[in-house]
């Protein structure tokens, strides 16, 4: 039996019928990234001993039958920006190399008590600036698909130790498309859930009114399962809603037939790799086979969504990141230093990367007294706007189907000495983010050889709609069942 490829529900039923132990499934996984993840570089640290820790645990709970919940003994990835007490986090950057938190994120609690299993911490983009995954600090991420290829990003580590089945779920995060992107290029699901579902105390920011944590699996159902256990209120994020987590497995297998699917004219333009256009329109056929009612709809503001998603990122980005400075946690550069100012200066130059300085200057620069009516003050109204084009296009259709990417996966280095062209990866992607509304990537076929994304964008806390139709989806197609062969 191949203990590393299972789904949550294949490997909970084992677990619950006593096939199979949690021990033996963590140890299964762990023998894997040792041996695997040599070629696709998805892990900044792997955290053996705390997992078989963690698994005789599971294991115990199993056998006295308490508390035992869907995710209880089930192995798991996070990427290395959730904090993880006594664990290293380092955000992929060389200013946090070194840093082990002394407390959890609210994410990492809620898996802990659901009895779920940490085989360790995943790479990215430093700080989780970067489409790609090779803004890193420590390596570059493989794609498992093509090892010369990325994995997308900056949740690239995720995706790649899913995809790779170096776990059974991952948890990353999503700034502009930073889950369903690498997501999209993997072939694996990912769902970015509306802002403020999950809680962000613990996330190390990046842009603190875009982040959201949400998980990647094999299949909608799977994440349904887990952000189940990791969506709610919580007191120590004041941004998070009241409202209490529905069943999001309740209700998956309910049929599409009549639901209203738009396809937004924006998201469909020249310039589309011509097998990422091909297995959209087989999927939007599919989901008419299904008995959904096709509509084409319009967001006006698309071509705005981009700019002011990087304008308002590196504003906020420049802010969050001025905790970096060398005197109370990561790197601290004193060597020479006249005063705490040169150690401050000395510590930035030396711990960020490239990218991450360059997003700093244009934030600082939007956010300056000459500057801030007319960059950051205008990309707010226009974030506005954003907001009210999903908002009018629900009104006529339940939920949207666009691509995740215009391309599939691109090569190692073809787009790093160009940061505008990794921008423009971003496209399709980065608009829900300043909107807040919910976004799924799934498999939708491949292109050259290589995965092909499809994302379903829904309204503001109705993740349910996105599972169901997903779950439909991938109940008549295979793509996210192909995997890798490494």
């Amino acid at each position: 039996m191949q203990l590393t490829n299972l789904t949550i529900r294949e490997a909970h039923e084992l677990l619950t019928t006593k096939k199979i132990s949690s021990v033996e499934l963590t140890q299964a996984m762990l023998d894997r990234i040792h041996d695997v993840d040599k070629k696709v570089k998805s892990y900044v640290t792997v955290t053996d001993d705390l997992a078989l820790e963690q698994a005789k645990k599971a294991d115990e709970r199993i056998a006295k039958g308490e508390n035992v919940t869907p995710l209880t003994g089930i192995p798991f990835s996070m990427k290395d920006c959730i904090s993880t007490r006594d664990v290293r986090t380092t955000c992929s950057s060389k200013i946090l190399e070194n840093y082990v938190p002394q407390y959890n994120a609210t994410v990492t609690n809620k898996l802990a008590d659901s009895g779920a299993v940490l085989v360790g911490k995943t790479n990215m983009d430093e700080f989780g600036m970067g489409s790609s995954c090779e803004n890193s600090a420590l390596f570059p991420t493989h794609n498992p698909w093509d090892l010369e290829r990325v994995p997308g990003g900056s949740s690239g580590g995720a995706a790649a130790s899913m995809s790779a089945s170096l776990c059974t779920f991952s948890i990353g995060e999503d700034t502009g498309g930073s889950v369903r992107m690498p997501a999209g290029f993997t072939n694996v699901t990912g769902i970015k859930p509306t802002y403020g579902r999950v809680s962000r105390y613990g996330l190390i920011a990046l842009a603190s009114s875009f982040d959201c944590i949400g998980p990647m699996a094999r299949d909608a159902y799977d994440c349904a399962t887990v952000l189940e256990h990791i969506a709610g209120h919580d007191p120590l994020d004041s941004t998070t809603y009241q409202s209490p987590v529905t069943s999001y497995t309740k209700d998956i297998n309910k049929p599409v037939k009549g639901m209203k699917l738009g396809i937004p004219k924006e998201y469909f333009v020249a310039g589309m790799e011509a097998g990422v256009e091909s297995a959209m329109q087989e999927a939007i056929r599919t989901y008419e086979k299904l008995g959904m009612e096709i509509h084409e709809v319009s967001l006006p503001h698309t071509k705005y969504g981009l700019p002011v998603y990087y304008l308002l990122l590196f504003a906020e980005a420049s802010a969050n990141l001025a905790r970096m400075d060398g005197t109370r946690f990561g790197l601290s550069v004193s060597d020479g230093a006249k005063d705490v100012i040169d150690i401050y200066l000395k510590t930035r130059h030396e711990g960020f990367g490239d990218e991450v300085k360059r997003r700093i200057m244009l934030g600082a620069y939007a956010l300056s007294a000459g500057y801030y009516d007319a960059y950051y003050l205008k990309a707010q109204k226009v974030r506005t706007l954003l907001r009210r084009d999903f908002e009018t296009a629900f009104s006529k259709v339940d939920l949207l189907l666009a691509p995740t990417c215009p391309t599939t996966a691109f090569k190692l280095g073809e787009k790093t000495s160009d940061p505008l062209e990794m921008y423009l990866s971003d496209i399709y992607v980065v608009a829900t983010n300043p909107a807040g509304v919910p976004a799924l990537a799934l498999p939708a076929g491949f292109s050259n050889n290589m995965p092909v994304g499809m994302q379903l964008i829904g309204k503001h806390l109705d993740e349910s709609t996105l599972f169901q139709v997903a779950h439909a989806y991938q109940q008549v197609t295979d793509w996210h069942k192909q995997q890798p062969n490494l």
